[in-house]
Formats: C-alpha cells, sequence, structure tokens
C-alpha cells in the first residue's frame, strides 16, 4: 500500500509526540536530583581563621579572636596590633599568600553551601524552633530579640541555613545542642550581609558574600567569613571550634535500585544470612513492605541483611523496599526457601570381630574311655606277656577286680596325677573348651600316662607274686 501524506496523520503524529515530550520534561522534573553533603562544608585553610574580609577588619575594645586574622585583597586592620583587640593562637595574615589561599578556599566552601538543595524552604523567624540536620532555606532570616534557637542531632550532624539576602541574630539570643551536636557543623551562608546584636549567643561559621557586623558583647563559638565585604566588631570574643568531624564532599542525589539477586535456600536450625544490596545515593534504608519473612528470620534496615537461625521449612514470600528519600523507591518480591534439617547418615553396621581360627589338632578320644586322657584302659592293655588282671590264669589267684589285698588299688583306683584341662589344652589362651592340642604338646600326657600304667602293672605283679610264696609257705 502506498503511503499517505494526507495532514491529518501528521497532525495526529505531531500531538502524540507533543504529549510525550510534556510527560518526559515533567518526569524530569518530578525525578530531579538534591545535592547533598555527606560531612561538614570544607574550608580547607580557611578553617583556621576566626575573622576573615575582603575590604577591611575593624576592631573596637577588647575583642579575643582565638584563631587567625585574615584580609585579602584589602590591606586596613585596626584593633588588634597594639590593642585593644587580642589574638589567641593565632596570627595576623592581611593581603598575603595564606590570606589569599584563605579567601579562595572560602569562596569554594560558600558556593557549596548555597548549591546544596534544602529539605525545607522560606523560612523566616528562628525563634523558638529545634533544627534537626538537614538544609534549610530562605530569604531575609532572623532571630528575634532574646530569641531561642535549638539543635538536635549526633556530632556529625550537620546543619546548613541558606538566607538568600541578609541574617540578623537579636539581641540576647541564646543556641543550643543536644544530643551530641556541635557548633562545629553549622553553617550560614548568607547572600549579602550579616548583623549579630548585643550579646547574643552565636553558634556556627558564617559564609557572607559581602560583610559581616558584630555588636557590643555578641560572641561567636564559631568564624565570621566575609568575602568582598569588612568585619566589624566591638568587644566580641569569637572561638574557632576544635575537634571537628571531617569535612564531606557534595554529591548528587539518585533513586534507588535493588540489584541482589534472590535468596538463597536456608535450612532449619542452621544459621542464615543474605545481603539485600541496593545502589543510590544516599545509602537507601530497607524494609519489608509485603508478605513475611521465614520464621526466625528479620531484616537489618540499615545494612539490608537478612539473618536468623529458621525454625519452620517451607517457602514464603516477601517484599523487600529500599528507599533514601529520592522517588520512585524500589521494590522487589523474594522467594525465600527453608530445607528440612538433614537427618544422621546411617553408617555400616559392625559385624562380629572374627577370632583366630584354630589350627587342627589330632582327635582325642573321649575322657569317659579312660581316667587318662590319651591312656588306654588296662583292660585294653595290649602290652605283650603281662596278662590282663581279669584273664589271669594263676590257679586260685582272683582277678584284680575281686582281689581283697588291702593297700593293692584296681585300676579304677589308679592314683595318677589329674591334669586340669587349662593345662593339658593350653590354659592360658581362654580356648581350652576345644580339646584340643598340637602335636608336640600331646607327648606329655602319653608319656606320663604310659609310665602310671606300668606302675601298677609291677604293683599288680608284685602282689601275685608275694601271694604265691604266701601259699606255698602254708604248703
Amino acid at each position: 500500500m502506498a503511503r499517505t501524506t494526507s495532514p491529518l496523520p501528521l497532525a495526529r503524529t505531531a500531538l502524540v509526540l507533543g504529549v510525550a515530550a510534556a510527560l518526559t520534561v515533567a518526569g524530569g522534573l518530578a525525578a530531579q536530583a538534591d545535592t547533598i553533603i555527606d560531612g561538614p562544608v570544607n574550608l580547607r585553610t580557611a578553617s583556621t581563621y576566626g575573622v576573615l574580609a575582603g575590604s577591611t577588619v575593624t576592631n573596637t575594645g577588647t575583642s579575643v579572636v582565638q584563631g587567625n586574622v585574615g584580609l585579602s585583597p584589602g590591606t586596613s586592620v585596626t584593633g588588634f596590633t597594639g590593642g585593644p583587640g587580642v589574638i589567641v593562637g593565632g596570627t595576623q595574615q592581611v593581603n598575603n599568600g595564606p590570606a589569599r589561599q584563605a579567601k579562595a578556599d572560602l569562596a569554594t566552601a560558600y558556593g557549596v553551601a548555597r548549591s546544596l538543595t534544602p529539605q525545607e524552604s522560606n523560612i523566616t523567624q528562628l525563634d523558638g524552633r529545634t533544627l534537626t540536620p538537614g538544609v534549610y532555606s530562605g530569604g531575609a532570616v532572623d532571630l528575634a530579640d532574646t530569641g531561642d534557637l535549638a539543635f538536635t542531632g549526633a556530632a556529625d550532624s550537620v546543619f546548613v541555613i541558606q538566607a538568600a539576602s541578609t541574617l540578623t541574630i537579636g539581641s540576647d539570643t541564646v543556641m543550643t545542642f543536644s544530643g551530641g551536636a556541635s557548633s562545629c557543623n553549622v553553617f550560614w551562608q548568607v547572600g549579602s550581609s550579616a548583623t549579630l546584636g548585643s550579646a547574643a549567643q552565636f553558634q556556627g561559621t558564617i559564609l557572607a558574600q559581602q560583610s559581616i557586623t558584630a555588636i557590643t558583647g555578641a560572641t561567636v563559638s564559631g568564624r565570621l567569613l566575609a568575602q568582598t565585604g569588612a568585619v566589624t566588631l566591638d568587644t566580641n570574643t569569637i572561638t574557632v571550634p576544635q575537634n571537628c568531624a571531617p569535612p564531606g564532599e557534595p554529591s548528587v542525589t539518585s533513586a534507588p535500585v535493588i540489584t541482589s539477586g534472590n535468596p538463597t535456600d536456608g535450612t532449619v536450625g542452621t544459621p542464615y544470612s543474605f545481603e539485600v544490596t541496593a545502589s543510590g545515593n544516599p545509602a537507601p534504608t530497607f524494609s519489608v513492605t509485603g508478605g513475611t519473612l521465614p520464621a526466625g528470620l528479620t531484616l537489618d534496615s540499615d545494612t539490608g541483611v537478612i539473618s536468623g537461625t529458621p525454625t519452620t521449612p517451607g517457602s514464603t514470600t516477601v517484599t523487600i523496599t529500599a528507599d533514601n528519600g529520592e522517588a520512585p523507591a524500589d521494590s522487589v518480591d523474594y522467594v525465600v526457601g527453608i530445607d528440612e534439617a538433614a537427618g544422621p547418615t546411617p553408617g555400616p553396621t559392625p559385624g562380629p570381630t572374627p577370632g583366630p581360627t584354630p589350627e587342627p589338632t589330632p582327635e582325642v578320644p573321649a575322657p569317659s574311655d579312660s581316667p587318662t586322657p590319651g591312656v588306654p584302659a588296662p583292660s585294653d592293655s595290649p602290652t605283650p606277656g603281662v596278662p590282663a588282671p581279669s584273664d589271669s590264669p594263676t590257679p586260685g589267684v582272683p582277678a584284680p577286680s575281686d582281689s581283697p589285698t588291702p593297700g593293692v588299688p584296681t585300676p579304677s583306683d589308679s592314683t595318677s596325677p589329674a591334669f586340669p584341662v587349662g593345662d593339658r589344652f593350653g590354659g592360658d589362651d581362654g580356648d581350652s573348651g576345644n580339646l584340643a592340642f598340637t602335636g608336640s604338646e600331646s607327648t606329655v600326657p602319653l608319656t606320663i600316662g604310659g609310665l602310671a600304667l606300668l606302675a601298677g602293672i609291677g604293683l599288680l605283679v608284685s602282689a601275685v607274686i608275694r601271694r604265691r610264696r604266701a601259699l606255698s609257705s602254708e604248703d
């Protein structure tokens, strides 16, 4: 199809592009970055000066400046050389290298303080207020006579008050601190000139574009630094703060973006830790904005670390949001799985410990066949020439089993020595119940048994001979 050149489609296209451009501009304005600072305004070499001016420094009365007094490019400093003013712990620098460098550093610090994005705008009267750390801006800023201004925060808390035109501090005013905040970190950026009323108790460093005037009796815990105009004193005390926190650096804010992946799985009863990370300036804080974490786990709002010891298995979905005050905040849905605790791993079942295998041994006749192990019974004796007692052919001589002859034991009454089973079969190894012994050990009982048998036969023969002799003598 041929392209059309009708003006109607062109008009529609132009309208769409115009709306898109307008939305883009509006979105850019809504997401405009801020300039912040992560510490005190960096004064560099100007930090050592209690008084620094551009045109003149004029003192009336016994003013005391604890720090340097400087002037550049002007050359007129009055009321200190020869009195009545006093410089303590510092020197007077007039239109020289140190003074010029301090003025250059003052200009840089002034620009940084002015560039910071305020958290509150259009301030005017400060009497009765308590300021928290941050940046405040207004046109002509004022603290009424006998007024009171409080600062609350930590030791590293920074307060910047921007006055586009003038700063007026009334007479007999008081400024106080709490929570660790101090005059080290209070900065007053003034677009034109500043005035401190009589007996005012002022806190902080004034960075004025033009001039600064301290009326009779006003005290300053801080600095009076003027870029182009004069600094005028009248019986004042200016004390430069000491041991202040390191200076910060300005930066541009950006909305947070969560950068970590899905959390790792955990196990019941095992300590768990996973860090949720995010980009953005300033550093964001973290919170659970949907769902729940597994039982036993918590989220550290400052570090983004999920930690604890899980108590319940399962899977849960939780929404974690990172926010640093810059729109839009970023949120991510995470799934956190918790596994059951692993049971003990079964090991191999131990079997019986095999004992030593006994060596084969020669068969031994049962003890019931002989009173002496290994020795044949007398009735079975094969000894040649020695008749068995029961077979004696001698007439009139009863068999040994019927012999009434006292003192002649029958074979069954033999007193052959007995040998304990444990001694016969090895004794001490605890295995005597096997009734086994080696060939070398069997010779001992056999020898003893044979000797016992021969002794018994000898006694029997001796008894028969005596009996025969007795019968012969009777005849």
